[in-house]
């Protein structure tokens, strides 16, 4: 993905909140190799309405079905797992017929993408097919149905792993279904999706940006408490020394990049504006002068920032740079969540507060007008960091340990950035 200047100055400005940076496709490539054979998203945004009946990533049945999957995988490791599959040299497709057909059905068997009777045969028919989509659908691929080395990488992961898994992500289960009730919000952070839940079904899921490994967004519950529509933005200390200052610093010219990006400082919280020829760069006190971004074209949470109580400074937010949803490893920001089709969900988390309708809302948001809005029927919000979690087709949704934190204790709070110790926090 190439960005052109105005993007870049997008990006820098700070969709901070956001975190994202002018080297954000470098960050992704730096992220992972796992699915480094992607051309495509795996996920989509999709609005399934009242009449839903799509299943949540987290339910109230979700810790019963994690015991299961946790006795399923463990009699297959018991049983000696599966068998390890060489990598391509081409993609096994439709027709493929040989020795590695039969290889890939027997690995499919193990985990019951194929049933028994399917053992022996060397042939990739319409049966195989269907059962590499659910696979790869499942693993957060790209969803091809025919095999390639992204998918072997995949399939090779043990079944002792896998177990292990599902283990690491059994107590993070049990706490983030404290937070169900009869509407919430659940953003799962390695999936990188969120759910809008009503009634135990899904009314819309969305495609995320979430914290980069450096940058982590923590687990927690809460509840939305409040909308702002055309907000300021008042950049987090951290991203004023790390990014602002910085690209400010860089630019040659600190006053001028500001302007553009309708940045302006103050003394203080609500303090007089302060001329940023001024002060003395780079070594302002970021703990006294406050680095607020005006609403508007470009602002860091673009057109609303959704509120709810919570220790971590943390919010969810639409977003000027919405290219970045077409990535299949949306890790860019800062801690915050970024949220595609976000009126979607404001529309709904409003449902139940008097004068608000989607009409009102596209009215609101081409006015550029500031406004808070307080949420009377108020969802939960659950921020879960599941690697892992089972669903009732049978079947179990892995996706990659971005922050490292498999194996570590950790259930809840905010994670360390990848490379020191994660832990528990609180």
């Amino acid at each position: 993905m190439t960005l052109s200047r105005r993007d870049m100055l997008g990006l820098i400005a700070v969709g901070l909140a956001a975190g994202a940076l002018p080297a954000v496709p470098a960050q992704a490539r730096k992220i992972s190799n796992f699915n480094r054979r992607m051309l495509a998203p795996p996920t989509k945004t999709e609005v399934f309405g009242d009449a839903s009946t799509v299943s949540p990533m987290l339910g109230e049945a979700t810790p019963q079905l994690m015991e299961e999957a946790i006795a399923h995988y463990d009699m297959i490791a018991r049983a000696g797992g599966w068998p390890q599959l060489p990598h391509l040299r081409r993609t096994l497709v439709a027709g493929s017929r040989g020795r590695l057909v039969r290889a890939l059905r027997e690995r499919l068997i193990r985990e019951g993408y194929l049933p028994p009777q399917a053992r022996g045969s060397k042939r990739f028919d319409k049966q195989v097919v269907q059962a590499v989509m659910r696979f790869q659908r499942n693993h957060g691929l790209r969803v091809m149905g025919h095999v390639d080395n992204a998918t072997i990488d995949a399939l090779n992961v043990p079944a002792e792993t896998r177990l292990e898994t599902l283990l690491a992500n059994q107590p993070r289960v049990e706490w983030a279904v404290r937070g169900i009730a009869p509407r919430y919000i659940l953003v799962n952070i390695p999936a990188i999706q969120i759910d809008a839940v009503q009634n135990g079904v899904v009314y819309s899921r969305h495609n995320c940006i979430v914290g980069m490994p450096d940058r982590p967004s923590p687990a927690l519950i809460s509840k939305v408490s409040e909308l702002n529509f055309n907000p300021y933005w008042t950049a987090p200390r951290s991203i004023v020394r790390r990014d602002i200052i910085p690209q400010a610093m860089k630019s040659g010219n600190p006053k001028r990049f500001l302007q553009q990006q309708r940045i302006r400082i103050h003394d203080g919280f609500n303090g007089p504006e302060v001329d940023p020829d001024t002060l003395p760069w780079p070594d302002i006190d970021i703990r006294r002068y406050v680095f607020r971004q005006d609403p508007g074209d470009g602002n860091a949470m673009a057109t609303v920032k959704i509120n709810f109580p919570n220790r971590y400074a943390v919010y969810m937010h639409d977003t000027p740079t919405k290219q970045l949803f077409t990535s299949s490893q949306r890790y860019f920001s800062s801690g915050c969540v970024r949220v595609e089709q976000v009126h979607v969900l404001t529309e709904w988390i409003l449902r139940g507060t008097p004068g608000w309708d989607r009409r009102r809302i596209e009215q609101v948001v081409r006015s550029k007008e500031r406004i808070d809005v307080h949420v009377d029927n108020k969802p939960a919000v659950i921020w879960a960091y599941l690697t892992a979690w089972p669903m009732a087709d049978g079947f179990v949704r892995f996706r990659e340990d971005i922050y490292r934190l498999d194996g570590t204790g950790f259930v809840f709070g905010q994670p360390q950035p990848v490379g020191r110790l994660a832990g528990q926090p609180g």
